[in-house]
């Protein structure tokens, strides 16, 4: 039964060029999803968009000498290349400027408003008499109120590493112009989140999400509290009540909002506009988001909050596929550190079909994972050209000289045959169900599966041997008219992640309908037609050479010269103990089952910890240097003997052992040992 799937991928914040951690999260997995349903013939619409309001636009806007919109619009169309060059099926990109978004994002305000979810407060906060409006935290700079250091951010001194609110700045003044700031009452409106909390628990029992997903989300939930939802900004959607000028709706309110919009837009442009209720405003609809880790609490708490608050029949995320980060080689993507693959150059040597498969067989989807040149070389070079690409090269080139170009008959299945067929089929079933779970990881593997299954069974079957002789020529033809069904189902399973590839063999096997609108199941039953004409084989890789990628390695050594790290002064060793002190620690390997932040501290992360035998509730100064969705799964070390002391309120049963560098902070992290192993 044909079903409706309404996929959406983050938007991406207009402020700057995507790079490939971010399409390895929340774009590539949609996109790949979105295309594999579509061959299971389900109405799929997949839906993205520019996200173009906030302070961080206003801030690099002036800090660039444009105007937001020019801002936004220069980024909107550089990542909407970026798309089209990685050959992504949205149904449709939007941006949240376009005129039609700011009605639906007033629905939900005036909703949530008449139902007692948004309250207005009073508060206090920095203001410049100079430019005459109040400054964010990202405006804001000051002395630390710890250390006194005269350039300390406005959350948080790069020098002490004590974390604040921007109020508690000594000295306070505008990052941009230097102005003085003063303390001014102001205005807003606060969503009223904890009210949502029973509702989004019993809610979020339903769901069957990977763990750290699911963890983290009902961690979140436990801790929510009220929320400012507005700002003082002409850069935003406005809010719909009488004298508010000056005031916006904060960023994180309206982008998830541009989902909804997003698609009425789609529904105008197709002359239905009332298309787009038969996705959101239908129950037996499904909705999935795509997302990375970091957009965790938006997708699994505050958006659900927000629609369970407001009167439309809005669908609620049935699906969330959050993906953890996608590094360069072993860091991040920084383009401020030089840190970063210039897209422009690499489109100019390498495929859409390399990266997205490079990405998709190392997707991050149950831990970090990066990126790295050799790996791409790899990839490219010994799976994409040396099994995917030889098989089909191989096949056909001895089909044109042998069976006349065209596909021959199968007959007289011997066992190694029969074994084959039933083998395709087999890895064709897993595939389909690897990408309906979400695991493109495993989706990459059968694909090389079925390509080496395939060159082992040519060799094995050595088709050049019976060529010679006209008393086997028919057992070669079987052979052919097999491989060539491998090269089309080849075709098919790759479809999704390669499908400039896939849709180039799909024409060579003799197809002259696109691949794009065939049926899964239709293509896994029917045979390819005896006598079908073949297209001439096409080289679909090339090569990777090794100084290639020492070129772009070199690329990265600046890189790595600007961030290499600063001489670092450490403290004296302590007093030499003996093995018997040594001996009364008890270190055991704990996994991290649930990390929450400590309310009115932004250090603290209240743990929860599975230490095999027992759970436990520890108390850790490490938030500065972990968000807490990167926690969640992850094995450390715990002094398990350590008496129970008392933080914030909460008792906490034990400690996670840590590194301390100069400016930074990292857990121990244990990589096999099981919950409950003890560290010695």
């Amino acid at each position: 039964m044909t079903k409706k799937i309404l996929v959406t991928s983050a938007l991406p914040y207009a402020n700057g060029p995507l790079h490939f951690g971010h399409i390895a999260g929340a774009y590539l997995p949609g996109d790949c999803y979105s295309r594999f349903q579509r061959l299971q013939k389900n109405q799929v619409l997949y839906i993205c968009g520019s996200d173009e309001y906030g302070v961080a636009i206003t801030m690099s806007a002036e800090i660039a000498g444009r105007t937001p919109k020019e801002h936004v619009d220069l980024f909107h169309e550089i990542n909407l290349n970026l798309f089209k060059k990685l050959n992504f099926s949205f149904n449709h990109y939007s941006r949240t400027t376009w005129k039609g978004h700011a009605e639906t994002v007033h629905q939900y305000f005036l909703d949530l408003l008449a139902n007692g979810y948004i309250e207005e407060r009073t508060t206090e906060q920095l203001y410049s008499e100079t430019d005459s409006r109040f400054l964010a935290d990202r405006y804001v700079v000051g002395n630390c109120p710890r250390c006194g250091y005269e350039n300390a951010r406005g959350d948080e001194c790069t020098k002490c590493g004590a974390s604040y609110e921007a109020t508690d700045l000594k000295h306070p003044r505008s990052k941009l112009t230097g102005a003085s700031l003063v303390l001014k009452p102001t205005k807003h409106w606060f969503l009223l989140l904890d009210r949502f909390k029973e509702r989004l628990l019993e809610w979020s029992e339903t769901k069957n999400w990977k763990p750290n997903v699911i963890n983290f989300a009902k961690g979140y939930i436990q801790d929510l509290h009220a929320r400012a939802i507005t700002r003082d900004s002409t850069w935003g959607v406005p809010i719909p009540l009488p004298n508010t000028e000056g005031k916006v709706l904060y960023v994180w309110f309206d982008a998830p909002i541009g989902y909804i919009s997003a698609t009425k837009e789609w529904a105008e442009l197709q002359g239905a506009p009332e298309a787009w209720k038969e996705y959101w405003c239908e129950p037996a609809t499904q909705l999935v988001h795509f997302i990375g880790k970091d957009n965790i609490p938006f997708h699994a708490a505050i958006f659900p909050a927000m629609t369970m608050g407001q009167n439309q029949p809005y669908k609620l995320v049935d699906e969330l596929p959050a993906n953890e980060f996608y590094n360069l080689e072993g860091k991040q993507f920084s383009k401020s550190e030089g840190w970063y693959i210039d897209l422009e150059d690499f489109f100019q040597r390498y495929t859409a079909d390399q990266i997205r498969y490079t990405i998709a067989a190392n997707a991050p989807e149950t831990s970090d994972s990066e990126f790295t040149w050799k790996d791409f070389q790899q990839r490219c070079n010994i799976e994409l050209l040396g099994k995917y690409g030889n098989l089909v090269n191989r096949v056909l080139v001895f089909a044109h000289k042998q069976c006349g170009g065209r596909v021959p008959n199968k007959s007289d299945l011997q066992p190694l045959d029969l074994e084959f067929l039933d083998n395709m089929q087999r890895l064709v079933a897993e595939a389909a169900q690897s990408y309906e779970t979400f695991k493109l990881r495993r989706a990459s593997q059968l694909i090389m599966e079925l390509a080496q299954l395939g060159n082992v069974y040519f060799d094995a079957k050595k088709p050049w041997q019976d060529a010679r002789e006209e008393s086997t020529r028919e057992r070669m033809e079987t052979t052919i008219a097999c491989c060539l069904e491998s090269l089309k189902l080849l075709a098919l399973i790759s479809f999704p992640i390669i499908p400039t590839s896939a849709e180039r063999i799909w024409k060579m096997v003799g197809y002259s309908s696109a691949l794009s609108e065939q049926e899964w199941n239709l293509i896994t039953q029917a045979p390819l037609p005896t006598g079908q004409l073949l297209e001439q084989p096409q080289i679909l890789f090339q090569k990777i050479e090794n100084e290639q990628i020492q070129q772009e390695m070199e690329k990265l050594k600046p890189a790595t010269a600007i961030i290499a790290p600063k001489p670092q002064e450490f403290s004296s060793l302590k007093e030499s103990i003996g093995i018997e002190d040594f001996q009364k620690l008890d270190l055991r390997v704990g996994q991290i089952i649930e990390a929450v932040p400590v309310p009115k501290s932004k250090k603290l992360l209240k743990l929860s910890i599975d230490l095999g035998f027992e759970k436990r509730t520890i108390v850790s100064g490490i938030h500065l240097a972990y968000k807490p969705e990167e926690l969640v799964g992850k094995k450390i070390v715990v002094v398990a003997n350590l008496k129970p002391a008392t933080l914030m309120g909460i008792e906490s049963q034990g400690m996670v052992l840590a590194g301390q560098g100069h400016d930074s902070l990292e857990v121990l992290s244990i990589a096999n040992l099981a919950p409950g192993s003890v560290v010695s």
